[in-house]
């Protein structure tokens, strides 16, 4: 498919999207507690009655999957959705395959599929890499649940962790960067490197269509680090194997563009070539402390074959 085929199929689903996403009324949650006396609280104008129906009639999601149960606990910053209509139980999986890396009792692993949004969205509640682990998880146990610790880009595959207990969650979230020793990406990029191996510094900041550019300018910016070393090139794209020191947004996407070698496929920064259908980039490893009980943890990918064959 070329790329105004492709752009012209995510306008069109993007407008049903919406259209669906109108019947979703969304409600923040403040405080821990219970989801059915949530709604008793916030849902306004129904009886009790009605709200037990309508959980009943699985028209109740808790961070885009689907709840059923009265007495399921919410967590401050939980997102509760009410739907006009009954959501989907089970997502099917027949274009996302749920390939676990690792899982304990404190952690799930997977390796995320690229075109698939680490949590929801705006424009999309249910298709995410969360409601896929929040189904699997909650197969064993209804009451199960899962915890957001970080994501990366819906066009990046790779390694995505979700802990299963809030407190962990929590400090993984307040202190990633020190706990987090390592994070390693191969990238697929246009040209061929005058350096081969290179430590790039530069400030970033946000414009007003949400895009991250290289500036300059300190005040009111973010320090951006990004380690890469070249470990194939042919004539026209460069492979490489990348380790960032801060976690900003689309780093790597901005930073690698600004010296002109574009990562392939990504028309959000720039307009390069598309040779392998997806964005050339894939998370393939992170490597951190569990605080909990100062076990370290290597968790890795394999290079998606698309990369290995293309160079």
């Amino acid at each position: 498919m070329n790329k105004n085929a492709k752009k012209r199929e995510n306008l069109t689903y993007n407008k049903l999207d919406r259209i669906k996403n109108k019947a979703i009324k969304e409600y923040y949650v403040k405080n821990n507690g219970e989801l059915l006396e949530f709604l008793f609280e916030n849902i306004k104008g129904q009886s009790k009655n009605n709200i037990k129906t309508i959980l009943k009639n699985n028209c109740i999601g808790v961070n885009g999957a689907p709840v059923k149960q009265f007495n399921y606990p919410l967590l401050k910053g939980d997102v509760v959705c009410v739907s006009k209509y009954p959501l989907e139980e089970k997502i099917k999986k027949d274009n996302f395959k749920l390939e676990i890396i690792y899982e304990d009792d404190d952690f799930l692993v997977i390796n995320k599929p690229y075109g698939l949004l680490s949590i929801s969205s705006d424009k999309e509640k249910s298709k995410t890499a969360y409601r896929y682990c929040m189904d699997y998880v909650r197969s064993k146990d209804k009451m199960a649940r899962i915890y957001v610790v970080h994501r990366i880009d819906k066009e990046t595959s790779g390694v995505l962790i979700f802990t299963k207990n809030e407190k962990l969650k929590n400090i993984l979230q307040d202190k990633w960067n020190d706990i987090v020793s390592k994070r390693g990406y191969f990238a697929i990029c246009e040209g061929i490197f005058e350096k081969k191996e290179d430590r790039l510094v530069n400030y970033l900041r946000m414009n007003k269509e949400n895009l991250m550019y290289v500036t300059k300018d300190k005040k009111d910016s973010q320090l951006c680090i990004t380690n890469y070393k070249v470990i194939r090139e042919n004539k026209n794209y460069s492979l490489l194997d990348i380790n960032i020191e801060t976690g900003r947004k689309n780093q790597i996407r901005v930073q690698l563009g600004y010296i002109n070698h574009f990562i392939v496929g990504d028309d959000k920064y720039g307009d390069p070539s598309d040779p392998i259908n997806r964005l050339g980039l894939h998370a393939y490893q992170v490597t951190l402390k569990n605080p909990l009980n100062n076990k370290i943890y290597d968790f890795k990918t394999k290079m998606p074959s698309s990369f290995s064959s293309f160079i």
